[in-house]
């Protein structure tokens, strides 16, 4: 049966854990309602969690950080081959021509979908861990087609400068979408706010094949953001927190690598408080949003020049 470590309560107290071995779609009701509801607990007490036993295989995250790294080595001039807009304009998508690096489109468009299924999983299972009778219902409002599967380098950098604060690996900050799924490798360096002190940040440590899953700022506004519901958590990337993390005199930090996949939904869907999140002593905080509108006011304060 899945399990949750709930140890949440303070900075020592660390991200809970869920198990999604027992989930299938022939699993009976009962199953699928204990295992929500550890994920819904997890998610209304930190906004993060853990989810192990997944539908990722360990041959499909090592093949996909492999082909990252391919990537990322890349010399400057066969990446540029690739369009890039000028500015600071959010864009989709990967053009780099194939020749470049033969099989690196089919093996992540393949991930992308691969991703989108485990995602799917997880909407059905935010639904019945709210207390909605469909767990079908975020599903209604996602194709797949929306989503952003991203590969993330951040190169070594001297630790010094990011301890003076003069350099940042990624500031804190929400994500704007519903879900977020990610996987990273072994280095470290993923923080989550305490959410019993603001402005206190705990360690995301790495867990072998587990995916790194955060509520995102749709998901928020659909609960209501009150207590007992979804909680969109700010989050950043600063310094390994291992010593043998750095090397040389100057303690440069190791390169670090992530893949997260940024589910959102079909861009022309409204996003409304549920009603079953609004009563007399909660009424709705948020107003009817729609997400084309959402995601690009989102972007402009993001990525401004």
């Amino acid at each position: 049966m899945g399990s949750l470590n709930n140890h949440v309560d303070g900075i020592d107290g660390g991200i809970p854990t869920v198990d999604f071995a027992d989930w299938s779609a022939d699993s009976p009701l009962e199953v699928k309602q204990e295992i929500a509801a550890q994920l819904a607990t997890a998610c209304q007490s930190v906004g993060f969690v853990y989810i192990v036993n997944h539908r990722i295989s360990h041959r499909k995250v090592e093949e996909a950080f492999t082909w990252s790294q391919r990537l990322f080595g890349l010399k400057q001039e066969e990446k540029m081959l690739a369009p890039h807009p000028p500015g600071h304009v959010v864009h989709r998508g990967s053009a780099l021509p194939e020749y470049v690096l033969p099989g690196f489109r089919e093996f992540m468009t393949n991930f992308y979908w691969h991703s989108w299924e485990n995602a799917e999983m997880i909407l059905q299972a935010m639904a019945i861990g709210i207390g909605l009778d469909d767990e079908d219902y975020f599903l209604r409002y996602h194709s797949g087609h929306e989503n952003q599967l991203r590969l993330l380098h951040y190169p070594p950098v001297p630790a010094s400068d990011l301890e003076k604060q003069s350099m940042t690996r990624m500031d804190a900050h929400s994500d704007w979408a519903s879900i977020t799924m990610l996987l990273q490798d072994d280095c470290g360096g993923l923080q989550i706010e305490n959410p019993n002190k603001a402005g206190e940040f705990m360690d995301a440590k790495p867990i072998q094949d587990a995916i790194v899953l955060n509520v995102g700022d749709l998901l928020q506004r659909w609960s209501n953001a009150i207590p007992d519901v979804l909680k969109s958590s700010l989050h950043r990337v600063t310094l390994p927190p291992r010593q043998d993390r750095f090397t040389g005199d100057d303690r440069l930090t190791r390169a670090r690598y992530s893949i997260p996949y940024f589910v959102a939904p079909i861009g022309k869907s409204v996003i409304e408080t549920l009603p079953s999140c609004v009563n007399g002593k909660n009424p709705a905080k948020y107003g009817p949003v729609n997400w084309d509108d959402y995601r690009l006011m989102r972007g402009s304060m993001q990525y401004q020049s």
